[in-house]
């Protein structure tokens, strides 16, 4: 069994994690967070630029990607909050 101790599980069975900190957890979400927004603003472009009454089908596909991307968005950010609240709540328990 993995002996606990506050901010980690520790064994030896185990390899090393990317997310081993919540800080490290904290820079992949900001990372991923501007990677989403990048394609969302792209996709906004494209469809703002795309003005062929034949892509109906492609307009309506582009609205709906630009839409999941917003959710997305809204996803990143929430998880950003609770790994701050996490940090904290980790640095009020080690003091």
């Amino acid at each position: 069994m993995a002996a606990f101790r506050i901010g980690m599980l520790h064994s030896t069975e185990m390899p090393p994690s990317p997310f081993e900190t919540i800080e490290s957890a904290e820079e992949f979400m900001h990372l991923l967070h501007g990677e989403i927004e990048k394609a969302r603003v792209e996709m906004e472009a494209l469809l703002a630029g795309d003005q062929s009454e034949d892509s109906s089908r492609q307009e309506e596909a582009l609205r709906l990607v630009v839409h999941k991307l917003t959710q997305l968005k809204g996803h990143s950010e929430s998880s950003q909050r609770i790994l701050r609240d996490l940090r904290t709540l980790r640095n009020l328990l080690l003091r």
